[in-house]
C-alpha cells in the first residue's frame, strides 16, 4: 500500500517559482555568475529536487556547507564546481577530495591538509575566505602580510586557488555602513594578495547583498534564501521580492463543538468563553512547526484566517473555526502559503516565532512529504 502524501500534512514546492527566482537573481547580478546555495538539503526543500530543477539554467557552481552535502550533490552526476563554504574538519578532507569538491581555505592548517590530500588525489581546487568582520571563519583581513606568502607556499603544485570571497554580515540592514566597511576591507586585502586577480573568481554577495547591493556583485553571487522564496531583507525593500516557493498545509482530522469552560492542549492554556468550534490539525513540533508559536500564529481555511489555540503539541495543533462555516473533516488548512485572497508568508511565521525565515524553512522535518507543483 502506498501512503497518500496529502492524507495528513505536507510541504508543497513550486519549482517554477524557484526557477523564476533564480532568473531574477541572475538579472540582478548583471554578468556575474550564480553560485546556487543548496546547503542544508536546499534549505529543507530537497537538494536533489532543487539541483535537478535549476541545473538546466546553468549555474556557475553549487554551494554546500559540508563534505557530505557536496558528495551527495556530486552523486547526482553534477560536473560543475561544488564549493564547501565551511572549513573542512580533518576527518572530512578525504571525502571532499574523493568527490572533487572545492574546499574553502580559512587557515593555514586547512591549507596543509588540503595540499596533502591533493598529493593523494591529484590536483584539487580551493577558494580563499577572508574574514572582514563575520568572525567565524577565514583569514583575518588585518593580517594579510603575515599569512599571504605562507598560504601561497602551502598550496604547493597540486592545489589550484580558483576564487576568493568574504561574507557580508549586515547586507539586510538599513544602515549601509557595515556593508561598505566590509567591502573596503575586502578590496584592501585583495590588493595585497600575491595572486593575479584575473585568475581568481571574486564573490561577496549573499541573497541580501545581491538584492540591495548589486554593484558589489563582482564575479559571482551566492543566492540562498531568495531562491527558496524567502525575503532576505524584510522591512527594507528596494528590490523585487521573490516568488513564494514553499507552502505548508494540513488536513482537518477532527471537529469539536466545545461548550463554555472547555480546555485544550497541555497546560490548558485556552478555555472556551462561550460555545466554540475547534478543528484539530495533524501538525506539530515533530513536523518542525515551532512550539513557540503557541497562541501566536494563524491558519487559513476556506480562504479565511483562523487562530491557533492551546499549546502546540508534537503531532497536533488546534484552531478555532467558530467564524468559518461548513468546515468538515478532510478540509485543508494552510499555515504557510495562500488560500483564496489570504496569504501567510514565511516572514510572518518567522516574526511570530521571533526568528528568521531561514530557520522556519530548514526546520521543516522529513515527516512532512515534499510535493512538487508548477505554476
Amino acid at each position: 500500500m502506498v501512503a497518500n502524501d496529502r492524507a495528513r500534512a505536507w510541504v508543497e514546492v513550486d519549482l517554477d517559482a524557484l526557477r523564476a527566482n533564480f532568473e531574477t537573481v541572475r538579472a540582478r547580478a548583471g554578468g556575474a555568475g550564480v553560485i546556487a546555495m543548496v546547503k542544508a538539503d536546499s534549505y529543507g526543500i530537497g537538494a536533489e529536487r532543487v539541483v535537478t530543477a535549476i541545473e538546466p539554467l546553468e549555474p556557475l557552481a553549487y554551494g554546500v556547507a559540508t563534505a557530505a552535502e557536496g558528495a551527495q550533490v556530486r552523486a547526482l552526476g553534477i560536473e560543475r564546481p561544488i564549493i564547501v563554504f565551511s572549513p573542512l574538519p580533518p576527518d572530512s578532507v578525504e571525502l571532499a577530495a574523493a568527490a572533487r569538491l572545492t574546499a574553502t581555505l580559512s587557515d593555514l592548517g586547512g591549507v596543509a591538509r588540503w595540499a596533502e590530500a591533493a598529493k593523494r588525489h591529484g590536483r584539487l581546487d580551493a577558494h580563499l575566505e577572508i574574514d572582514t568582520g563575520m568572525g567565524r571563519a577565514g583569514f583575518d583581513f588585518r593580517e594579510v602580510g603575515t599569512w599571504a606568502d605562507r598560504l601561497q607556499e602551502g598550496l604547493g603544485p597540486s592545489v589550484r586557488l580558483r576564487g576568493v570571497y568574504t561574507h557580508l554580515h549586515s547586507a539586510d540592514a538599513a544602515d549601509p555602513t557595515p556593508t561598505l566597511t566590509q567591502w573596503q576591507r575586502f578590496q584592501d586585502a585583495l590588493a595585497q594578495l600575491p595572486f593575479s586577480r584575473e585568475d581568481l573568481l571574486v564573490h561577496v554577495c549573499n541573497s541580501a547583498g545581491i538584492m540591495r547591493w548589486p554593484e558589489l556583485a563582482a564575479d559571482a553571487v551566492r543566492p540562498g534564501i531568495y531562491l527558496y522564496g524567502g525575503n532576505p531583507a524584510p522591512g527594507v525593500g528596494g528590490f523585487e521580492p521573490p516568488r513564494p516557493v514553499v507552502s505548508v498545509r494540513a488536513r482537518v482530522v477532527r471537529i469539536k463543538d466545545a461548550p463554555p469552560g472547555s480546555t485544550v492542549g497541555y497546560g490548558s492554556l485556552h478555555t472556551a468563553r462561550g460555545w466554540e468550534r475547534w478543528a484539530t490539525l495533524p501538525l506539530g513540533y515533530g513536523d518542525g512547526w515551532p512550539r513557540c508559536l503557541t497562541g501566536r500564529s494563524e491558519a487559513i481555511i476556506h480562504g479565511q484566517r483562523v487562530r491557533f489555540i492551546g499549546r502546540t503539541s508534537m503531532d497536533m495543533t488546534v484552531v478555532d473555526i467558530s467564524s468559518v462555516p461548513d468546515v468538515k473533516v478532510g478540509d485543508v488548512a494552510t499555515v504557510i502559503g495562500s488560500d483564496g485572497a489570504e496569504t501567510i508568508s514565511i516572514e510572518e511565521v518567522a516574526a511570530q516565532a521571533d526568528t528568521i525565515s531561514y530557520e522556519i524553512l530548514t526546520g521543516l522535518r522529513p515527516r512532512l512529504p515534499r510535493l512538487e507543483r508548477y505554476t
